[in-house]
C-alpha cells in the first residue's frame, strides 16, 4: 500500500473506551523514574494510593492502543515518532474510564526518498462526566512514504528555544531496566527490550522508549520547577531527536519566561541532544 492523501485525511477513530486505575497511575510514575529515593515524600504522592497524584505526561498512555492510523497505507517498519504535543484541560484523575476520539489533521510530503510527516490529534474525555481531560498531538515521520503527492508545506513549526544560556539544568537518571518497567504502561515494542531485535534495527542494544524520555523530562520539570505540583503543567510539547540507552543520565536545559518553560534534553554520558524544541506551559 501507499499513502493516498484524500483517504488518509479522512481517517479517524471515535468513541474508543479505555479504563485505568491507581495501579496504572502508580506504574507509570515508576516507569518514568519516580521514587528512586524511598524516603522522598513528595514523590510518594505519585506512587502511593493515598491521595494519589498523576504525572501529566501519563496522558500519552491512558488510551494506548487506539489505532487512528490503522489503514493509513504507511510502511510501519520505517516509522519513527517525530513530535509529541499535550494540552491538559484539567489534571488527570488517578482513575477513570475515558473515551478517545482520534483523527488525522495533516499529511505532508517531503518528497520521494525523503519521507512524509503525518499529524494526528486525539481528544480524551472522562466518560462518566463528559468533561474534556486532554488533547494529544503526535507527528510521525514515515521515512519510507515520501512522494505520495501531498502538500510539502504547512506543518507546524517547532517551538524556538531562547538564544541565551539556560536558566537551569536539571538532572534525571534512568535505570538499566527502565524500558522493561515503562513497557508495562502499554508500549511493548521489542526494540526496547530484546537485544537481538534492537541489533537487527541497527542499535547496539535496546533503547528507551521516546515517550519514556519525554516523561522523564517531565519528572525533572515537575520536581525542580513545579515543586511536585502536577496541576501547574497545562501543556508539554517536544521534538524527538535521538534515542537514550537505559542507564544513561538525562540533563534537561530549561529557560523560564513567565508561564513558559522552554527546554531541551541531552545526555550526560554522550554529546547528544535527545529532546529538542521543548515547551512546557504553566498554569497562570
Amino acid at each position: 500500500m501507499a499513502i493516498i492523501y484524500d483517504e488518509i485525511m479522512k481517517l479517524e477513530s471515535k468513541g474508543d473506551v479505555f479504563s485505568y486505575g491507581d495501579r496504572e497511575t502508580m506504574l507509570y510514575a515508576l516507569g518514568v523514574g519516580f521514587m528512586r529515593d524511598p524516603m522522598n515524600e513528595a514523590e510518594l504522592s505519585y506512587t502511593y494510593e493515598s491521595n494519589l497524584k498523576t504525572v501529566p505526561t501519563m496522558a500519552t498512555v491512558i488510551a494506548w492502543g487506539q489505532r487512528t492510523l490503522a489503514n493509513a497505507g504507511i510502511n510501519y517498519l520505517m516509522v519513527v515518532h517525530g513530535e509529541q504535543r499535550l494540552t491538559l484541560h484539567k489534571p488527570l484523575p488517578a482513575a477513570a474510564t475515558i473515551s478517545a476520539d482520534g483523527r488525522v489533521v495533516g499529511a505532508y510530503d517531503k518528497g520521494a526518498g525523503k519521507g512524509a510527516l503525518i499529524l494526528t490529534e486525539t481528544v480524551i474525555t472522562d466518560k462518566a462526566t463528559g468533561e474534556k481531560l486532554c488533547t494529544l498531538g503526535s507527528t510521525i515521520f514515515a521515512r519510507g512514504d515520501g512522494g505520495f503527492g501531498g502538500p510539502s508545506q504547512g506543518a507546524p513549526e517547532p517551538h524556538a528555544l531562547p538564544s541565551r544560556a539556560p536558566d537551569m539544568t536539571l538532572e534525571a537518571d534512568t535505570r538499566p531496566d527502565q524500558a522493561f518497567l515503562y513497557a508495562l504502561s502499554g508500549d511493548r515494542n521489542p526494540l526496547h527490550r530484546d537485544p537481538k531485535f534492537a541489533q537487527a534495527a541497527g542499535f547496539p542494544r535496546p533503547i528507551i522508549h521516546g515517550l519514556c524520555t519525554y516523561g522523564t523530562a517531565c519528572r525533572a520539570i515537575l520536581r525542580d520547577v513545579c515543586n511536585y505540583d502536577h496541576t501547574k503543567i497545562t501543556s508539554f510539547d517536544v521534538r524527538f531527536s535521538a534515542p537514550v540507552f537505559p542507564g544513561e543520565t538525562i540533563l534537561v536545559d530549561a529557560w523560564k519566561d513567565g508561564n513558559t518553560v522552554s527546554f531541551r534534553a541531552r545526555l550526560k554520558e554522550r554529546d547528544v541532544t535527545v529532546l529538542n524544541n521543548g515547551k512546557c506551559t504553566l498554569a497562570a
